[in-house]
C-alpha cells in the first residue's frame, strides 16, 4: 500500500477538520497511485493560512504559494506539463479576499485541474478575523461591533463565472475523497467547497446536523436548478446545507486550445522534453 505521508510534526489544533480534509486526499492520492498512477503524476499547490500546512504533511511534488495565488500557480504547472493531476489548496481568505480575482478568471479559463477551498469562515491562522463568507455580525477583536457587510456566495459565484465543475462537500474523510474522485474524472476547472467549521475562532452551528446529499433527482447539468441549490445556504441564515456536484458540463479546457500543448498530452511529455 503506497504510504504520502510526511514526517514533519503536525501543528493543526487538536481536533481540526483540517485533519478529516487531509485524510481523504491522502486516501484519494494513494488510490489512485495503488490503481497505476505514479507519485510525480501529481502535484499539490497551497497558499497561506491554516490549510496551507497539507503542504508540509503530503510528499508530493508542487509549490507552497503566496497569499491568494494558488490559482495562477496550478495554471502554470498545467502550462508547464498539462499531464500533470494538480489539485490547488485555499482556505476562505486565502481564495475570496485575496485570492477573488483569480477564481473568477480561473473559472472563465477552464483549465483542466482541481480547486479546493477550505471554508471556515474566518482567516484562523492570525486568530479569527471575517472573511467574505463570514456572516452578519459576526464579533472578533478587530470587529467588535460585528460584521455589517453580507457574505458572498462562493457557489453563485463559480456559476456565474462559468465553471465547469461546482461542489460542496463538508470535512468529513469519505465526502472529500469521493468528490476528489469525481473531479479527477472531469477535464476543466473543478471547483470543491468543503465547510469547516473552526474548532477554535468560528465553532460548528449544527452544520452537520443541517447538511445533506443532494439527491438523485437533482440534476447536475441543469444550470437553473445548481443555482436554486447554491441559494439555499447563504452563511447568514442556516436551515439545510446541500451538498455534493451542483453543477457540470463538459466544455473545451484551456491546454485544448493551444496545438503544441494537446500534443505534449497525447505524447506524454512537457516543456523539458523539447530539445533546445
Amino acid at each position: 500500500m503506497t504510504n504520502i505521508a510526511t514526517t514533519t510534526k503536525n501543528t493543526w489544533c487538536p481536533g481540526c477538520f483540517n485533519f478529516q480534509i487531509l485524510a481523504g486526499v491522502k486516501k484519494f492520492i494513494e488510490g489512485e497511485i495503488d490503481l497505476g498512477k505514479s507519485k510525480d503524476d501529481f502535484a499539490i499547490v497551497s497558499g497561506i493560512g491554516c490549510h496551507a500546512k497539507i503542504f508540509d504533511y503530503l510528499n508530493i511534488n508542487g509549490i507552497n504559494s503566496l497569499h491568494g495565488r494558488v490559482l495562477p500557480t496550478c495554471l502554470g504547472l498545467k502550462v508547464g506539463n498539462p499531464n500533470l493531476n494538480v489539485i490547488g489548496f485555499s482556505g476562505d481568505g486565502d481564495a475570496y479576499a485575496e485570492g477573488m480575482e483569480h477564481i473568477i478568471h480561473a473559472a472563465r479559463y477552464n483549465s483542466n485541474f482541481t480547486y479546493v477551498v477550505n471554508n471556515n469562515q474566518v482567516f484562523a491562522l492570525t486568530l479569527g478575523e471575517p472573511t467574505p463568507t463570514t456572516e452578519l455580525d459576526f464579533k472578533d477583536k478587530t470587529t467588535p461591533y460585528g460584521v455589517k457587510v453580507n457574505p458572498i456566495n462562493p457557489l453563485k459565484l463559480m456559476l456565474a463565472s462559468g465553471a465547469t465543475f461546482v461542489a460542496r462537500v463538508f470535512a468529513d474523510i469519505n465526502q472529500v475523497e469521493l468528490v476528489l474522485k469525481e473531479a479527477s474524472k472531469h477535464k476543466g476547472f473543478a471547483f470543491i467547497e468543503i465547510i469547516q467549521p473552526c474548532i477554535i475562532f468560528h465553532k460548528d452551528k449544527g452544520y452537520k446536523e443541517k447538511i445533506y446529499n443532494l439527491e438523485s433527482s437533482h440534476d447536475k447539468t441543469s444550470f437553473e436548478q445548481a443555482w436554486r441549490k447554491a441559494d439555499e445556504f447563504n452563511y447568514n441564515i442556516v436551515t439545510r446545507i446541500p451538498v455534493g456536484i451542483f453543477y457540470q458540463k463538459q466544455e473545451e479546457v484551456f491546454e485544448d486550445k493551444f496545438a503544441i500543448l494537446k500534443k505534449f498530452q497525447e505524447n506524454k511529455t512537457s516543456w523539458k522534453d523539447i530539445k533546445r
